[in-house]
């Protein structure tokens, strides 16, 4: 497949494709249609014999070039695989297009620091399982680190100390390898019920925002109710690509805590 998508990564290769769509062709003939030079049209068509694209028909003193349809219909079924693979997964492109708008929003009013202070935030969830499950996904640093991070990105330290004044860490990089730090304190932990603490985001070691949670965990049908309530303050300029992201990766992440739950559940 890559030797065929190679070989018709050439525009002048995909013109002698077409005119020999329509019947088998001589070199000369392919090189007075398309307006190439015999030799570099002999090269091309070279090119493409050697992907299995063409079948070349010697007939005395000429050679006639046909098409063979094969290779291109297990490219058409091949193109019509990642079509129907992005389809499915549209709803990922529409989360960088959302956050895209989301940055030029912010952007437009994001004047002077301080220009979001106390905004806030809410989420919630229900997830089937206990409070103490749901909780020690919260305080376990082995389960939060197996959710607490976008898609792409590599958590490599994260832990919430569950008592007043405990750490809280959040350190995780992107596939370019930029590392992306958060840390701040525990501002009260009642067990399986309430985590609250803060999170100071730093870029290139200086302060960019900070985040004040409060989680809230709660018996409800079928497993605990999850409400996260999120205050933001000390915000500057440079904090916008974070808030425009602030409520996708939110949901995310959430979306991964109620995935790595299931999972665990349908594990024997």
């Amino acid at each position: 497949m890559d030797g065929i998508a190679a070989a018709l990564g050439d525009a002048a290769r995909w013109r002698i494709v077409e005119l020999l769509a329509e019947r088998p062709r001589s070199v000369g003939e392919v090189a007075g249609l398309a307006g190439f030079r015999q030799p570099q049209t002999t090269k091309h068509l070279q090119t493409l014999a050697r992907a299995g694209i063409v079948a070349v028909y010697p007939l005395g003193q000429r050679r006639v070039y046909a098409l063979e349809p094969a290779p291109l219909a297990a490219l058409a079924d091949r193109l019509r695989e990642l079509v129907e693979a992005t389809e499915a997964h549209g709803e990922q492109r529409d989360v960088v297009a959302r956050y895209q708008a989301a940055i030029e929003a912010e952007a437009a009013v994001a004047d002077r620091d301080r220009w979001a202070d106390d905004r806030t935030f809410s989420f919630e969830r229900v997830l089937t399982a206990s409070p103490e499950v749901v909780w020690r996904h919260w305080v376990d640093e082995e389960l939060l680190a197996s959710w607490w991070a976008p898609p792409s990105m590599e958590i490599t330290e994260c832990l919430i100390e569950p008592r007043p004044g405990g750490r809280a860490v959040l350190d995780y990089r992107d596939a370019e390898g930029r590392r992306y730090h958060s840390a701040g304190t525990v501002r009260a932990a009642d067990a399986y019920e309430r985590l609250a603490f803060s999170l100071t985001v730093l870029d290139a070691g200086a302060v960019s925002f900070t985040g004040h949670y409060d989680l809230r965990l709660s018996a409800a049908p079928g497993g605990t109710r999850l409400r996260l309530a999120l205050r933001i303050t000390e915000t500057t300029v440079e904090a916008v690509p974070y808030i425009a992201g602030i409520e996708t990766g939110w949901g995310q992440v959430l979306d991964n805590l109620d995935t790595i739950i299931q999972g665990r559940k349908q594990k024997p």
